[in-house]
């Protein structure tokens, strides 16, 4: 038995370590600036994304004297200064070891129980899937959990109902669209919360007179692989043509899908997929809400991350939406208030004009194709400003980015019209 335990612990621990070696590290990673000042110069740019997995792009390839931040493998590291120099490209390195920057702040923790969820770190999904059921048990009758659809790897896609009665207006909140962001998925669950045991008589307000549909895991997959294996990966994990896996999923959905600010290049972290809703994630979701929520939608919310902006349709053209008016008002109200707890500067606009075209998102979907009149996208902090690290938001600031996108929402909610519906 003796001999048994010792070669059981080797076959552990040799596990542990196979695993160990899975994830992926960015040890001496270099992360290059780039700007590229003329066309053939965006165009050479374009080129190199999702061309290989040695560069990572961690910004889209749209405009020009835009600056781009790209993670580069070591080995690459010649061979794309060369590329750059050859081309003219402006450039500029602000970090070698893309490693130390990307140290998770979470705690894994298998036995945690449902009573220990809190915003003082980033969870895993399992970890926020069992809150989630813990509300149905806390809070029977105003709480329910639903099934909003399911992933390529078979995880489903869990939303929560809260409700104070029937006859409501509904309010749907979306987070972790992109995998890496995990700002997005704390900040709707930090709502949540907030919604159920808040005694802010504003919140009480708020959460009492709508039917709230939260989702805070749209692309569970993606996420699940950002704490294995890979902190970078922003796609869901489909697998496409040679070693590339994965679509984005706000280029996915079924909205002049792949018009504008995406690519047909499955390695490209833009990928739109071969086909609209070809990704099982953005499909299941939005048939839930095609086919049981029809109508009921006042308001659409999408969590994402990073540069600080509020977005509303469209992205696959300039052209304004027609209740524009109505959107820059709220979106004025919104803005003015997530800067009042902690000074916090928000801009933004349409999202074509404000960040880059980008056809495809949930939220012009919900707009153009589910006639919800208010549509909006957080592109929660930091600010983009000489940061390269914006997906790692460090832990201790979850709750102050909680708090004031709740003012924020707060305000949105009561310029777009909530005495009409109270």
């Amino acid at each position: 038995m003796k001999g048994l335990s010792v070669t059981l612990c080797v076959a552990i621990l040799g596990l542990a370590s196979v695993s160990l070696a899975l994830k992926a590290r960015y040890d001496n990673y270099h992360v290059f600036q780039v700007q590229p000042n003329t066309v053939e110069q965006l165009e050479f740019i374009k080129q190199l994304d999702g061309s290989r997995d040695s560069y990572i792009f961690l910004d889209a390839v749209h405009y020009l004297n835009s600056k781009i931040n790209v993670v580069v493998a070591p080995h690459r590291v010649p061979d794309f200064v060369n590329a750059l120099e050859k081309h003219s490209v402006t450039y500029e390195l602000v970090d070698t070891n893309a490693q130390a920057q990307l140290e998770d702040d979470i705690v894994a923790n298998p036995n945690r129980r449902s009573d220990d969820y809190g915003w003082e770190e980033y969870h895993e999904l399992d970890d926020t899937y069992n809150w989630l059921h813990s509300l149905e048990n806390k809070y029977p009758g105003v709480v329910s959990v639903f099934k909003a659809g399911h992933s390529y790897e078979g995880r489903d896609i869990l939303g929560v109902k809260v409700t104070y009665g029937p006859g409501k207006k509904g309010i749907f909140l979306e987070g972790g669209m992109h995998a890496r962001e995990w700002i997005g998925p704390a900040t709707t669950t930090y709502i949540l919360n907030q919604l159920l045991t808040s005694t802010d008589k504003e919140v009480r307000m708020i959460a009492e007179s709508f039917d709230w549909y939260v989702v805070p895991h749209a692309n569970p997959d993606g996420y699940v692989y950002t704490h294995t294996t890979d902190r970078l990966w922003r796609k869901t994990r489909t697998p496409y043509e040679g070693d590339c896996f994965g679509a984005d999923p706000n280029r996915n959905w079924g909205f002049h899908w792949n018009e504008i600010g995406a690519t047909d290049k499955p390695c490209s972290d833009t990928y739109a997929g071969p086909y609209a809703f070809s990704e099982i994630e953005t499909k299941t979701l939005a048939e839930y809400i095609a086919n049981e929520l029809k109508g009921k939608i006042f308001l659409y919310v999408s969590f994402h991350s990073y540069s600080q902006l509020l977005l509303f349709p469209y992205g696959h053209t300039n052209e304004l939406p027609p209740n524009y008016d109505d959107l820059k008002r709220v979106f004025d109200a919104a803005v003015s208030a997530i800067s009042v707890r902690y000074g916090t500067k928000y801009t933004g606009g349409n999202i074509y004009d404000a960040i880059y075209p980008a056809a495809g998102a949930s939220v012009d979907w919900a707009y153009g194709e589910q006639d919800v009149k208010y549509a909006f996208c957080y592109e929660l902090r930091p600010s983009s400003l000489g940061l390269w690290t914006g997906f790692k938001l460090p832990a201790d600031k979850i709750i102050p980015t909680g708090e004031e996108t709740l003012d924020s929402l707060l305000a949105m909610i009561k310029e777009a019209g909530i005495t009409h519906f109270l």
